[in-house]
């Protein structure tokens, strides 16, 4: 058993930047990743689970969904394998917080003026996504920009960060992405806390991922996740020699069910459940 949590589990990435215990470690990896004159100081987490308008809409469920103090949405996503239509689902979760910012219940006389807060959506990708070789980025900031590139709209922007793409070794870290990239990519196989990575913020990473602080609970509910990761690998592997890899959306929400429904067989609380899977307490409590 590893020292530290896999990040790239369900359970492991929530337990790092999802809950407010851990916030500051969310705050500085935004910070890290996103534009400079963007600094978040405080966030507030929101429900990760967004319905449509009617029952017959989709819905979706983030990963990390929350605002900065300025009233910017943040959607942090962690996306372990490879799916053909990832850059639409990133779209379509994208709609959600533009949607939602259109006032409820106006008075009579009261109007909106569709101004809007910017929305950024952050996809940490275990896979590489773009295969062609001039497109093969590390992270790449999407805008929306006009036929001669200029910038057309400057409130969405779409973040993805192409982990297999990060390379560097311990002695190469520069910068503060440098840093967490190098966290991320290689935690679950860290011993202990590298010389350049011994500051505050990522000693209390370490401390958070550290899989012997947990909870017996928390043990039960990461270990049902990191068996479905590997299980994911092993079938991903086995499609691709078989030329037949779909990773289509559904599976994860298979895969979040099962894991639900075991947790719920070994008496684990509703509210625990919903945590590590992100379903909801009332889809748990139907299994």
């Amino acid at each position: 058993m590893s020292r530290y949590i896999n990040p790239y589990t369900d359970f492991g990435f929530k337990k790092l930047f999802g809950e407010e215990a851990s916030k500051d470690l969310l705050i500085d990896f935004l910070n890290a990743v996103l534009p400079e004159k963007h600094r978040v100081k405080t966030l507030d987490f929101h429900n990760t689970e967004q319905l449509g308008y009617t029952t017959a809409d989709r819905k979706a469920i983030f990963d990390i969904y929350c605002t900065a103090e300025n009233g910017e949405h943040f959607i942090v996503e962690m996306q372990k394998a490879r799916q053909d239509w990832f850059k639409d689902r990133a779209l379509f979760y994208s709609a959600f917080p533009i949607r939602n910012q259109a006032p409820k219940g106006l008075s009579e006389g009261e109007d909106w003026t569709y101004e809007l807060k910017a929305v950024y959506l952050i996809a940490v990708l275990g896979f590489e996504y773009d295969k062609e070789e001039e497109r093969r980025k590390l992270q790449r900031n999407v805008t929306l920009k006009d036929q001669d590139g200029d910038l057309f709209y400057d409130k969405l922007e779409l973040i993805f960060l192409q982990m297999p793409l990060f390379d560097k070794s311990e002695s190469e870290l520069k910068t503060r992405q440098d840093k967490w990239y190098y966290f991320l990519k290689n935690l679950a196989s860290l011993e202990q806390i590298p010389a350049l990575l011994r500051e505050p913020i990522f000693e209390r990473a370490f401390e958070t991922a550290e899989i012997s602080r947990m909870s017996k609970a928390e043990y039960l509910a990461y270990e049902a996740h990191l068996k479905a990761y590997r299980d994911n690998n092993a079938v991903m592997a086995t499609a691709r020699a078989e030329g037949r890899a779909e990773g289509r959306a559904e599976g994860k929400a298979e895969r979040d069910t099962e894991i639900a429904r075991n947790l719920k067989l070994e008496g684990l609380p509703i509210a625990l459940i919903a945590k590590a899977t992100g379903l909801s307490e009332s889809e748990i409590e139907r299994l």
